[in-house]
């Protein structure tokens, strides 16, 4: 199996500036989207140290791997892989952290982060915040994330339907982000590839025009390697006014 991977970003409508960040490995199997939050562009420094620390961390050959787990006593190697992820998402979190107490304009800065790592035929996912992570496979969309949000949390409650909390004011009110939250849990998973599988990630900026069913259309109409484009295009259409970022990543045959 090979990846072939595509990114598009866009300031979007509305704002002068793009306070997302991405990373796309092709070789190395890692992908990031990152969301940063925080005034006088704090938000895009903030998604850039996440990004920078991330690719550090994870893509580093220097680097012992028994160096970047939290728990060592882990012996599965998807454990470790995950583990891995737990701490590159807390070394962020403090970079930024360190780094906004250091200079005052960027007090309160922070970043959603959600990471793709394949290697041989598993995919570990890891994510803080809402952006997502989703599988498309057979024509059909999973969400391979939940986000960590006050409306997801009224939803799990079963005071709110996916429905209604897309009309909500507050519905991207978070409950956990990279840098301004501290120390984080990210969610983890693994699961395994298959030929075909077309991995995106994404900010909110294409999920918040732009609901799961309208984004499996566009999946299935769209050629992958223009896919990415087509996700950011559909969601300024949409009337999507955030940043607007998306990461593709397709499994295709080969060695």
């Amino acid at each position: 199996m090979k990846l072939e991977a595509s990114a598009w970003t866009d300031a979007g409508p509305v704002r002068d500036n793009n306070e997302d960040s991405y990373h796309v490995d092709e070789d190395g199997g890692l992908f990031v989207v990152a969301d940063g939050m925080g005034g006088h562009a704090a938000g895009e420094v903030a998604s850039r140290l996440a990004v920078e620390t991330l690719r550090e961390l994870l893509a580093g050959d220097e680097l012992d791997p028994d160096e970047t787990r939290l728990d060592r006593q882990v012996g599965d190697p998807a454990d470790v892989l995950r583990e891995r992820l737990r701490y590159a998402m807390n070394q962020a979190s403090a970079r930024i952290r360190r780094e906004a107490l250091a200079n005052p304009a960027y007090a309160g800065m922070g970043t959603t982060v959600c990471v793709l790592l394949i290697e041989g035929e598993q995919a570990h996912v890891a994510h803080v915040g809402d952006s997502r992570v989703y599988l498309f496979r057979d024509g059909r969309l999973s969400r391979l994330t939940r986000d960590h949000t006050v409306v997801q949390q009224e939803i799990d409650a079963g005071r709110l339907t996916p429905e209604m909390a897309r009309k909500v004011s507050h519905r991207n009110y978070l409950t956990q982000s990279v840098g301004y939250h501290g120390p984080v849990e990210p969610d983890t998973t693994t699961r395994q590839i298959d030929t075909g599988d077309i991995f995106l990630l994404c900010s909110d900026g294409v999920t918040d025009p732009l609901d799961d069913a309208r984004i499996t259309e566009i999946c299935a109409e769209a050629d992958p390697a223009d896919l990415a484009e087509r996700l950011v295009i559909e969601a300024i259409r949409g009337g999507g006014e955030d940043n607007i970022t998306a990461v593709i990543v397709r499994v295709a045959a080969g060695d």
